[in-house]
This record gives structure tokens, sequence and C-alpha cells, in this order.
């Protein structure tokens, strides 16, 4: 039986790598090793998450953000700032590469005057980077929010890899803050089941950010049925931070709504702000509701089943009523008839029926 070998790993790395090698010197890009990683890393140079500032129209601060190849390969490295938007889904990210910030985005500068920095960094090295954050004179109050990015493209011919990684950027210029959420656009859609305590509501609303303060929130989306009777299950989740003037469109689904007819979905949200973000003061509940009908069927279905019984139970006594009349007019018919006909085969005369007039004539004539 011929025997089977297993190459030792070390000999196969080698051959990747010549190979590898090869490919790179024939397509006339430099080599590059299987083990080879690009990877960066930036933010503040201290514990912070956020970059989050409060500071009044027309004042700018310093400060300081750290770059870092944490890879194996050198990193060409450009750094500047840009805006920052909600999704469709309500996450928060920043404009592509290529588009121009219009807010906070241009409120940073590196080496003085400069939006943007461009270096080299070797594999390990790192550089902290000063830049200066202005506000404007005519911004604001409220949260201005955008990010710091470091983007590291690499590419031959028309393929181009653009690594970035960012950190979020808050600037709150204090004046007449108004952190306010809104509901809108409340509807839901009753989803019925052969077991008529397992049904579903499906709550679509839109929240909408209509204040100047960066917001999340506590969602609770339940039903209630007559005299505010818990219906189904309540469903309770975080709603991710919308920034000002953001909205989002959601829906969630209530299980366990029995069919009760009368139902009142509805939506609280209490706001929240990040931990790391400053306090904008107290926040208030916002709830809104709608009303549907969860029709009954099974409570239909049982009602008309027994209407039809008593009404089957009437018509059948007043029909039995009915042909019993009719059998004994028939049965009282069929025995006069047999008498006149045996009074007839004897030859005598009927007798005419006394009535009770004749019989009193009878009496007044005596």
């Amino acid at each position: 039986m011929p025997s089977t070998q297993t190459l030792p790993l070390r000999p196969v790395r080698t051959v990747a790598a010549l190979l590898a090698a090869l490919a790179a010197a024939l397509l006339g890009v430099g080599p590059a090793f299987a083990d080879d990683v690009d990877s960066i890393s930036a933010g503040p140079g201290d514990d912070r998450t956020r970059l989050s500032y409060q500071l009044q129209p027309g004042q700018h601060l310093e400060d300081e953000y750290v770059v870092r190849n944490t890879g194996t390969t050198p990193q060409n490295v450009t750094l500047f700032a840009t805006d920052a938007f909600n999704t469709d889904e309500g996450e928060f990210a920043l404009l592509d590469t290529v588009k121009k910030p219009t807010a906070v985005g241009t409120w940073v500068l590196f080496d003085g005057s400069q939006p943007t920095e461009a270096f080299a960094l070797a594999p390990g090295e790192q550089r902290t980077v000063p830049f200066t954050l202005a506000v404007p004179a005519d911004a604001g109050p409220g949260d201005h929010a955008g990010g710091i990015v470091v983007s590291s493209q690499k590419g031959d011919g028309q393929i181009l890899v653009d690594r970035r990684v960012a950190t979020r950027l808050y600037v709150r210029v204090p004046g007449d803050l108004q952190p306010a959420l809104t509901i809108a656009n409340v509807s839901a859609d009753y989803q019925a089941e052969w077991n008529p305590f397992a049904g579903s509501t499906a709550v679509t609303f839109t929240v909408r950010n209509s204040g100047n303060v960066a917001l999340g929130a506590t969602m609770l989306v339940g039903a209630k049925a007559l005299f505010g009777i818990p219906a189904g299950t309540a469903v309770r989740q975080e709603l991710p931070e919308l920034l000002p003037g953001s909205t989002r469109t959601l829906t969630v689904v209530v299980p366990g709504t029995a069919q009760v007819g009368y139902l009142n979905p509805y939506v609280q949200l209490q706001p929240t702000v990040e931990k790391d973000a400053l306090n904008p003061g107290p926040l208030a509940l916002v709830s809104r509701d709608t009303v549907i009908a969860a029709v009954p069927w099974w409570i239909l279905v049982l009602a008309a089943l027994v209407a039809g019984f008593f009404l089957y139970r009437r018509w059948r006594r007043r029909s039995d009523g009915k042909r019993a009349e009719a059998w004994i007019a028939y049965t009282e018919e069929e025995a006069r008839r047999k008498a006149r006909e045996e009074q007839g085969a004897d030859g005598s005369v009927e007798a005419e029926p006394v009535t009770a007039s004749t019989a009193h004539g009878e009496d007044s004539g005596r």
C-alpha cells in the first residue's frame, strides 16, 4: 500500500510565500506575504471613547489625537474631520472620504490651519497629532456631531481599499437646549392565529429628534384591552442615539395579543443620553397610541353557532306544532268520515248536530 506523507507546516508557508512573491513580481507590485497585516488604530491619548466638548460660539480649544500602525506593513494615512448623520437603520455614520463636510467637520484644523494631515507610519509606529477646534461665532445652540477619521488607502489600478478608523466628535454649544423626541404616524396591524390567545400586533411608528440634543431612548411597545387591561407581552428595546433632525421608522411586533375586540397599541419613549455625553438636564417621557379592532372571530363563531342552535330549535318547535295540529285535524276528519260511512251503511238518517241555539229554542217551547 502506498504511503501518504504530510508536508511540514513551515515548508508549506515558504512555498506559499514564494508563489505570492512570484505572482507579485509578474503583476509588477511589491511583495506581499501571507502573514502581512494592514491595521491602524486611533483615538484620544487618554481613556476617552469620544471627543466631547462644550464651547461657546467663537471659542476654540486645542487637543491631541493619536494614530498607531498596529499592523506589519507601512501605512500612508490621512487625518481629517467630517460630519455625522444617521442611516435609515438609525446607526451613527460619517460622510464618505470623498464628500466634503459642511458643519462640525469644518471646525477642526490640523497643523494650525489645514483641514487634513497626511503622513507615513512604519509598523508599530504611532504619532500624536495636535488639532484645533474652533466654533463659528454664528453656531446655534445644541449638539453638533461629526468625527475625526484616519484613512489608509491602498490599491493598484481600479481596486482601491480604504481602511478608516474614526472617533465620534460632539460639540455642544450652550444656549436654549431642547432635548426632545417625538413619535408620529403610529399605526398597528393585528395578525390573528388559530389560537385566539396567540395573535400578534405589529406596531409601526416614526421617531424624530425634533430638538437640538443627541438622544437615544428606552422604548416600551405594547397593547391594552378595555379598561387598560394589558393585552400581549410588552416589548422593551433600546433605540440607538438619534442626532438632531434625524428620523427613524420602526416596526415592533407585540406577541401574545389575544382577540379581544378593542385593542389599544401604544409606544413609550424614555429619552437617554450616552454615558460619555454631556447631560442636557431632565428628559420627559414621550408616549403615543392608536386604536384598532382585534376581531374576536372565535367569539363571533361561537355566538353564531349558539344563535343558530336556538333558532333551529325554535323553528323545529313551530314546525312540529304545525305538524301536530295538521295531524289532529286529519285524524278528526277521518273519524267523522268513517262515522258517516258507517251510518250510511246501516240505513239510518244522520242526526243533525245539536247547537246551543237549537237547544234553547226547544226549552222555550216547553
